[in-house]
């Protein structure tokens, strides 16, 4: 055989092996490939060993654009892909400027969370998948964030993501992509609105502050009221007490004189019978001659001197005279 025929066996039989090598395909877990021939979509490689045939088809070339951050900062990459990843993806776009109902202008950052669900659609229902999502993600984010105020935006993040789920998700449905969640990352104000944000906060927190302090005081004066007024009543009660205590006493006291006074006179009566009125006249004169003579103011002169005189001697009469009934028996029995 002459050697040229060798050499261009050797030529077909490599051109054979390099074909064989191009009609096999090997597509990752959880990726797709779109495979056109002649320039027309012929069907869809899952993933594992396929075989197409070589030349006739082509694996689709897909513009894709990545996100890639370094030291902080957000940069993209546009790159040309075949295989179409299945798995929920993460498009994370540069922060936008955004005015609010009440004409702030804002930065806001965003990041979109979303899944291919038919990858035909995706490859040729819209040109650029991730340029589309992002243009439709930063139109929705403006037309909501400008129906509210800037302290609506602050403060009503889940309201402001479920408005982009809802209106993104609806609008990217053709494209054959679910869209799961939107979250706003970061919304920053004009350095001039942050200023007046933190003087704001600040006098707030001393009002709050001041507030506080007013209460505690408050609480302090009725604690201390309280506690004076409590004290009198315990005080007030405690004076009633010792009050109707001593009064009980006095009373007990007033009864008991009472009733040895009865009792003595009872006694009086039983020794004295016929002569025990002038017996308690007498007492009763010689107790006020007794008062009106501890009185230095007081000149006391009897009546008649005869009268006087008779007075006594009748009183001594009466002290004189040996008693009878329950006295004289005692009396018998001292002597």
């Amino acid at each position: 055989m002459p050697f040229a025929a060798i050499i261009i066996l050797g030529f077909v039989a490599l051109f054979v092996v390099i074909l064989l090598v191009k009609g096999i395909r090997i597509v990752p877990e959880q990726s797709v490939m779109m495979i056109e021939r002649l320039g027309r979509y012929h069907k869809t490689l899952e993933p594992g060993l396929n075989i197409i045939i070589p030349v006739i088809d082509q694996p689709r070339q897909i513009p894709w654009r990545r996100t890639h951050k370094q030291d902080g900062e957000k940069f993209f990459v546009v790159t040309t892909i075949t295989n179409l990843d299945l798995r929920e993806q993460v498009y994370d776009f540069p922060s936008q400027s955004v005015i609010t109902r009440d004409n702030v202008g804002i930065q806001v950052d965003a990041v979109v969370y979303f899944q291919i669900t038919v990858a035909r659609d995706a490859v040729y229902e819209i040109e650029n998948l991730p340029i589309a999502l992002e243009t439709l993600t930063q139109t929705t984010l403006r037309n909501v964030i400008g129906e509210m105020d800037l302290d609506d935006t602050l403060t009503s993040r889940e309201k402001i993501n479920a408005s982009l789920v809802e209106t993104i998700g609806a609008a990217a449905q053709s494209w054959g992509i679910k869209v799961n969640r939107v979250e706003v990352q970061d919304i920053i104000p004009p350095v001039d609105v942050l200023t007046a944000m933190e003087q704001q906060m600040k006098a707030e927190r001393e009002r709050r502050a001041r507030v506080t302090e007013a209460e505690g005081f408050k609480r302090a004066e009725v604690l201390r009221a309280e506690g004076e007024r409590d004290a009198r009543v315990a005080t007030a009660e405690g004076e009633q007490r010792a009050f109707v205590l001593e009064a009980q006493g006095e009373a007990e006291a007033i009864e008991r004189l009472a009733l040895a006074e009865q009792r003595k006179l009872q006694l009086v009566k039983e020794v004295m019978q016929d002569d025990f009125a002038d017996y308690l006249v007498g007492i009763r004169y010689m107790e006020s001659i007794d008062r009106m003579a501890k009185n230095d103011n007081v000149v006391w002169m009897p009546h008649s001197a005869t009268d006087l005189a008779s007075f006594i001697g009748g009183y001594r009469h009466l002290l004189e005279r040996k008693p009878a009934g329950p006295l004289a028996v005692t009396e018998g029995r001292s002597e």
